[in-house]
């Protein structure tokens, strides 16, 4: 979009040479051929953990379904991941849980729960062809009714020691290293597209820049006062 490009060359007047090189790096390496959705989770930290894992993997989309419990990012743990990681929230409706799914597989997203219910497969054998949302839910019973209803297949982590599950932290980091590394390596399109480049680095230049709301607000009004 022409206004994106627009304020991103506005914004990146006011970032140094170096932060501007190390984004045009990073965005190289981003997808959001992958996001996460994370289900009534109550420990901040352990959601945070995930955000910090997904920065880090290159996933720029995480979906934070707040039935119950309300997230907060804990900064002692996300470690600014939150600044470059697109955090969805979804807490306004009856239904949070009915309202995320639907708009993510109306995207065209193959939802995919992660249990160790028996009819689930071992995540390296998920198919990469298409757009994947892996749900996580709540760190005592998991994901929802609804959520396993309205996923598409299941996946597991095979474990063979005694202890039945991992952390939702660990268990997403697993998760994400196994398909991001495969992604990558793969044929599948799981680089941003133009457009997607544009709205990401936007979201970090607005982060990563003091009063980049009123700069931006300074900008757009003086640039409608010109077409006038």
């Amino acid at each position: 979009m022409a206004k994106h490009q627009a304020l991103i060359e506005h914004l990146s007047e006011f970032a140094t040479e170096g932060r501007l090189d190390l984004f045009k790096e990073k965005i190289q390496w981003r997808t959001k051929h992958l996001c996460l959705v994370l289900e009534d989770i109550y420990q901040s930290q352990n959601a945070s953990a995930v955000l910090r894992s997904a920065d880090c993997f290159g996933i720029q989309d995480v979906h934070v379904v707040e039935n119950s419990n309300e997230y907060d990012v804990n900064p002692d743990v996300a470690l600014g991941s939150s600044n470059w990681v697109s955090l969805h929230r979804y807490n306004s409706r009856a239904n949070n849980t009915g309202a995320c799914l639907s708009e993510l597989k109306a995207k065209g997203f193959h939802l995919v729960a992660t249990s160790p219910l028996q009819n689930a497969k071992p995540i390296s054998e998920l198919s990469l062809e298409k757009p994947i949302a892996l749900l996580f839910g709540t760190e005592m019973r998991g994901l929802t009714d609804e959520a396993f209803e309205m996923a598409d297949e299941s996946v597991y982590i095979p474990m063979f020691g005694f202890t039945e599950s991992f952390n939702i932290s660990v268990s997403a980091a697993l998760c994400m290293y196994d398909l991001s590394t495969r992604l990558r390596v793969s044929e599948v399109p799981w680089k941003l597209t133009k457009e997607q480049e544009e709205e990401v680095m936007l979201h970090w230049l607005r982060n990563s820049i003091g009063s980049s709301e009123s700069l931006e607000k300074h900008f757009l009004s003086e640039a409608m006062n010109k077409n006038l």
